[in-house]
């Protein structure tokens, strides 16, 4: 069993910062790629950004420059430092990673139960 538990989100004045975390846990050989997506009501989920294992980056053009992502490989854990917020930021945030268990060969993904990033003043 593996499980991604997140926190850290909540409600921010425009312009504010808030940091998200994503812990991964359980039967874990190893993790590939981990990754922050989004999603408001009626919309698809999209990438917001993700890190590959060796801490290569990639970000949506909508949050380039003022969102982070890092992560702690021997926490198996994943990090999103969100600056210069705005209301359009607004939605559920969703933790992913390509996990590797033991009783297995291949990566597979899994995902956080998200967390809900509200700007509003």
């Amino acid at each position: 069993q593996v499980q991604l538990v997140e926190s850290g989100g909540g409600l921010v004045q425009p312009g504010g910062s808030l940091k998200l975390s994503c812990a991964a846990s359980g039967s874990i050989r190893s993790i590939n790629a981990m990754g922050w997506y989004r999603q408001t009501p009626g919309k698809q989920r999209e990438l917001v950004a993700d890190i590959t294992s060796g801490g290569s980056t990639n970000y949506a053009d909508s949050v380039k420059g003022r969102f982070t992502i890092s992560r702690d490989n021997a926490k198996n854990t994943v990090y999103l430092q969100m600056n210069s917020l705005k209301s359009e930021d607004t939605a559920v945030y969703f933790c992913n990673a390509a996990v590797r268990r033991y009783t297995s060969s291949n990566y597979y993904p899994y995902w956080g139960q998200g967390t809900q990033v509200t700007v509003s003043s």
